[in-house]
């Protein structure tokens, strides 16, 4: 199979950002731009990942390192695999699991957690039945680093041959792991599915159950009645408890992203992160992103509202309970979204996916920790692939350093690549 050269990779990479910034930067920022351009220039991050490879997911672990996830065709299947950066260079890459009966899909993948008790969690989806979106969540823990993990067990234990996806995990204890996902058991039949096609029947749900170092489950909830059918979910610690943000969606097709926290052992009501008044009639599965450190919180989403896409980022400062207006990251036809954030007190970051003409491009933000200055605003890499298969990217942050894993697609076939970018 032919790889991009390296020199085309490094060149790549470099690569300055040239398209129009949202009005909200100003010439102060422009300023700060110019003066820390060559400090805020990506550099290639070589991943221990096979030629062909897609659904990557990159997590900060309680021990200071970075564990990242991917699945990998298989002669029949699929394999699920894991590796941790620390010091500078990768452990050994590992398998979880692999499977024939797999649900793989460029937007529904799979994520790895660490509690602190050191045990890694993983989940991917198994199909349940031969229709289209029929498949269930399942979840495995390993005590030994990787090297063996328990049967899968699943998640949901409805029985129903529906759609159950889009997970969050989160640490709910030392030795015990938060699982929230939408589920399809009240839809009535197939749900929308992950080509945003309205399938008709009931509600898509969502829902959050805890489980122990057994896989025992406790406090299996729904948490909200009606959602989106196909839009990511994501989850932050905050001081306060797992802060929950997903897509939203009412009788009237208002399609906006909502928050809720677990508290005192119960979510909170769901509320609105800003009332965007999004009427869509179909999934635009482009969910959003949420990053947290202490009450300090910071969600980004993608919108359509006035048929114009756009991106926003806001903070609270109250663990989710108020959030600020929004800032417009950027906005026009050429905004795919697919928006990933993070946040280390001190400033806001942000990744996510353009296409025009020209192709796709991966693009980075650094704002500061309140959102009122634009500090830096590159383009990262020009992508071969272009439309869907290019996935979600990835971004973290590792000892004040971001680093992104994003999927692109050459000669036909998914490959992941890399990029650390220090401020």
């Amino acid at each position: 199979m032919k790889t991009r050269p390296a020199a085309l990779l490094l060149a790549t990479l470099l690569a300055a950002c040239n398209h129009q910034a949202p009005p909200t930067a100003s010439a102060d920022t422009a300023n700060a731009q110019d003066s820390a351009a060559t400090a805020f220039a990506p550099k290639p991050w070589a991943l221990p990942v096979s030629a062909t490879a897609a659904q990557p997911d990159l997590v900060a672990t309680p021990d200071g390192r970075l564990l990242l996830s991917w699945v990998e065709p298989q002669a029949h299947g699929h394999a699920l695999k894991f590796a941790y950066y620390a010091n500078g260079a990768w452990s050994a890459a590992q398998e979880i699991a692999r499977g024939e009966d797999w649900f793989v899909n460029w937007a529904d993948t799979p994520h790895v957690a660490v509690t602190r008790d050191g045990a890694l969690w993983a989940h991917w989806l198994q199909k349940s039945a031969n229709a289209s979106y029929a498949y269930d969540v399942v979840l495995s823990r390993s005590a030994d680093g990787g090297r063996t993990w328990s049967p899968p067990l699943r998640v949901n234990d409805d029985g129903k041959p529906a759609e159950h996806g889009f997970v969050s995990l989160w640490p709910a204890a030392d030795d015990r792991l938060g699982v929230a996902w939408l589920d399809g058991r009240e839809a009535g039949g197939e749900s929308e599915g992950h080509d945003g096609h309205d399938g008709g029947g009931g509600a898509m749900t969502l829902r959050a159950a805890a489980f122990d170092a057994k896989l025992q489950r406790f406090d299996d909830t729904r948490v909200d009645a009606m959602t989106c059918d196909c839009c990511q979910t994501d989850v932050a610690m905050t001081a306060r408890g797992p802060l929950l943000v997903f897509r939203d969606r009412t009788d009237a097709e208002i399609r906006d992203i909502y928050a809720t926290r677990l508290q005192g052992g119960a979510w909170r009501t769901p509320q609105a992160v800003h009332a965007d008044q999004w009427q869509m009639p179909a999934c635009p599965v482009n969910g959003p992103a949420v990053a947290a450190r202490g009450d300090d919180v910071l969600v980004g989403w993608y919108t359509a509202a006035n048929n114009l896409p756009t991106l926003k980022l806001a903070r609270s400062r109250d663990a989710g309970d108020r959030f600020g207006a929004p800032v417009v990251l950027d906005r026009g036809e050429a905004v795919q979204g697919r928006i990933d954030v993070a946040f280390d007190g001190d400033t806001a970051w942000a990744a996510w996916l353009r296409e025009d003409r020209s192709g796709q491009s991966l693009q980075l933000v650094r704002y500061s920790a309140d959102l009122s200055r634009e500090l830096q605003r590159i383009e990262v890499a020009k992508l071969q692939g272009r439309g869907r298969g290019t996935g979600f990217p990835q971004l973290a942050l590792h000892d004040g350093v971001a680093h992104l894993v994003w999927t692109d697609v050459v000669d036909g076939r998914p490959q992941l690549q890399g990029a650390v970018i220090a401020r």
